[in-house]
C-alpha cells in the first residue's frame, strides 16, 4: 500500500468529483491534504472528513496568485469548468476565464511549489488533463485548447524538475461521473438536437470501447500511484484512462 506519511498534498477543485476522490485517496495513504476550491464550505466539509485543511481560492483570479508561495510535496492541478458552444457563439470572456483557470493557474501553482520541492529533492506534479488534451471534440474550443496547453506545461515541468527529484505527469480520463460531466448533458442535447437520455450513448461514449463513465476513484487510484515514491521514473507522460477512446 502506498505510504504518503509526512507528505503535504494540495488538490485544486478538491471539494468534489475527481479532486475529492484524490484528496480522500491521499489522506488514506497518510498525506496531509489541502483542499483548494472556490466553494469554501464544501472544501471545509471534505477537509474535516479527511483530517486536512481547506483553502478557499478563486483560481480564475490569476493576478492574486502571481506572488504565491506554495508548500506542497504533491500538487494536483484538477480544478476546471466546461462551456459548450460553437466557436462563433463562444463568449470571449468565458474563453479567457477557462484559459486562466485551467492553464494559467496551474502554471502559477507549479511556479509557487517548485522552489520548495527542489529544496527537499522531491515533488510530484499531477495534472488532471483529459482525453481532450490529446483529441478534440466540436463545441469545446476553450476546454480543448486549455488541456492541450496543460500537456505542454506538464512536459516542460518534467524536463526542468527531473534533476531535482520532481516528476510531472498528466492523467487523461474520458468522461468521468462528476457534476462537470452531468451539467454538459443538457447542452449537448440542445446542440445536437437529441433527447438528453441519448447523449451518453450517441455523443459521449461513441468512441469508447468500454461503454460507461469513468469513476472518480479510478482516476484517484492512478494519481495515488503517480504520487508515490515508486513512480520516480514516471515523468513527462500522459496516462490515458478513457476506455479505449484514444486508441482509435
Amino acid at each position: 500500500m502506498t505510504d504518503l506519511s509526512g507528505r503535504r498534498a494540495v488538490v485544486t477543485g478538491g471539494a468534489s468529483g475527481i479532486g475529492e476522490a484524490c484528496a480522500r485517496a491521499f489522506a488514506a495513504a497518510g498525506a496531509h491534504v489541502v483542499i483548494a476550491d472556490l466553494n469554501g464550505e464544501a472544501a471545509e466539509q471534505v477537509a474535516r472528513a479527511v483530517g486536512g485543511e481547506a483553502w478557499q481560492v478563486d483560481l480564475g483570479d490569476t493576478g492574486a496568485l502571481a506572488d504565491l508561495t506554495l508548500d506542497a510535496d504533491i500538487l494536483v492541478n484538477n480544478a476546471g469548468i466546461q462551456h459548450v458552444r460553437p466557436i462563433e457563439q463562444f463568449e470571449p470572456e468565458r474563453f479567457s476565464l477557462i484559459l486562466r483557470l485551467m492553464l494559467e493557474s496551474p502554471f502559477l501553482l507549479i511556479r509557487a511549489a517548485l522552489p520548495g520541492m527542489y529544496e527537499r529533492g522531491f515533488g510530484r506534479v499531477i495534472n488532471i488533463s483529459s482525453v481532450h488534451g490529446l483529441r478534440a471534440s466540436p463545441f469545446k474550443s476553450a476546454y480543448v485548447a486549455a488541456k492541450h496547453g496543460l500537456e505542454g506545461l506538464s512536459k516542460v515541468t518534467a524536463l526542468e524538475g527531473g534533476p531535482h527529484g520532481v516528476t510531472s505527469n498528466c492523467i487523461n480520463p474520458g468522461y468521468v461521473r462528476t457534476p462537470l460531466v452531468e451539467k454538459q448533458i443538457a447542452d449537448q442535447a440542445r446542440l445536437h438536437g437529441i433527447p438528453e437520455d441519448e447523449v451518453l450513448p450517441k455523443i459521449m461514449l461513441t468512441e469508447s470501447a468500454i461503454k460507461r463513465l469513468v469513476e472518480p476513484a479510478e482516476v484517484a487510484s492512478l494519481a495515488l500511484w503517480l504520487a508515490s515514491p515508486e513512480a520516480g521514473m514516471a515523468t513527462g507522460a500522459s496516462y490515458v484512462i478513457d476506455g479505449g477512446w484514444s486508441a482509435r
